[in-house]
């Protein structure tokens, strides 16, 4: 089988594909034939040493997957072969083949196809951990989104109307903030030609949003940070700009505000249960069509390094996927 190994942190043209033999299910695993790949930020940094998880080399990336089981390892019971499934995993999804362990599948829902079914857990996970759990949206309640037209942002203003919340989406072009029209926004701000303050003021009459959703970082924070409401919630979803911000600690102080870290990986680690639980609510939400993951591209297995550039430069608009039997 073919598969994207990384063998000296780097760039993602340092990538290469290679042919390695096909996976064998150890107990408690599951081998999978890989049909998409979600491709996410994370993996962008992880390649270069740059992300909080640092696999040993060599490896393959990626981290969501939806494919079809080839055959199951000694005491699972709960999968069997030709059973589709959609699978979290550190790394290893940039391949035709893998080997996951039991506890990181969910079956994948009838109708569901597989790039949109590869497109789901970690963008929606996070975005649901986020707004749902860590912010407590409320119906009602304005929530700004940052960095709206990503793949996290996207997921965000989805799961903020599903939750009857008003939404504004910010992100840098007019191109992106059509996008955030169509997946729900119900105002909109273009940062790179707007001034972030005085939109967010005009957009919410002068009160504030109640959350702010922030994947972006860098000079973007502390301007969005100073216009939240009283009691308002700013989430710390990741840093995508490249720059950690620093802001003053007398801004929460005076809005009676909060600053809350969404590390949805981690969640999912230490409290399964409420993650699946998450993830079941999603699966419902999208069954009714509250949610829509929306992929912008896909790209063959060889293809890869050119997905992570993408992805690096933000040229990527909501998801894109790696098919890796292409």
């Amino acid at each position: 089988m073919k598969a994207i190994v990384c063998k000296t942190w780097g760039p993602p043209d340092s990538l290469r594909v290679e042919d390695l033999p096909d996976v064998v299910p150890g107990p408690g695993q599951v081998s999978i034939d890989v049909q998409a790949a979600g491709v996410n930020f994370p993996d962008v940094l992880i390649i270069q040493n740059k992300y909080q998880f640092k696999p040993e080399l060599p490896f393959t990336p990626g981290s969501e997957l939806a494919g079809v089981v080839r055959a199951v390892g000694e005491g699972v019971t709960q999968f069997k072969a030709g059973d589709k499934v959609i699978a979290f995993v550190s790394t290893g999804a940039f391949a035709q083949q893998i080997a996951a362990p039991v506890q990181a599948l969910m079956p994948m829902p009838p109708g569901l196809d597989f790039d949109t079914a590869a497109a789901v857990t970690l963008t929606y996970g996070t975005s649901h951990h986020a707004v749902v759990d860590r912010a407590q949206l409320k119906a009602g309640e304005t929530m700004l989104v940052l960095g709206a037209a990503g793949g996290v942002g996207l997921a965000a203003i989805e799961i903020g109307k599903a939750l009857g919340a008003r939404v504004i989406a910010a992100a840098s072009t007019d191109e992106k903030l059509e996008v955030c029209k169509a997946h729900g926004a119900d105002a909109t701000i273009n940062y790179s030609t707007q001034d972030l303050r005085e939109a967010i003021k005009a957009a919410t009459e002068g009160k504030g949003p109640d959350v702010i959703y922030d994947p972006v970082g860098g000079v973007y924070a502390e301007p969005a940070f100073r216009s939240i409401a009283w009691r308002g919630r700013y989430l710390v979803i990741g840093f995508a700009n490249g720059e950690i911000p620093k802001l003053p600690l007398n801004l929460p102080l005076l809005k009676g505000a909060s600053l809350v870290g969404v590390f949805w990986g981690e969640f999912a680690r230490r409290e399964p249960k409420a993650n699946l639980a998450a993830m079941r609510e999603l699966m419902g939400w999208m069954a009714e069509g509250k949610i829509r993951p929306h992929i912008s591209h896909r790209y063959a297995l060889a293809e890869t390094p050119q997905a992570l550039n993408d992805m690096a430069a933000r040229k990527v608009t909501g998801k894109v996927v790696i098919q890796p039997q292409r």
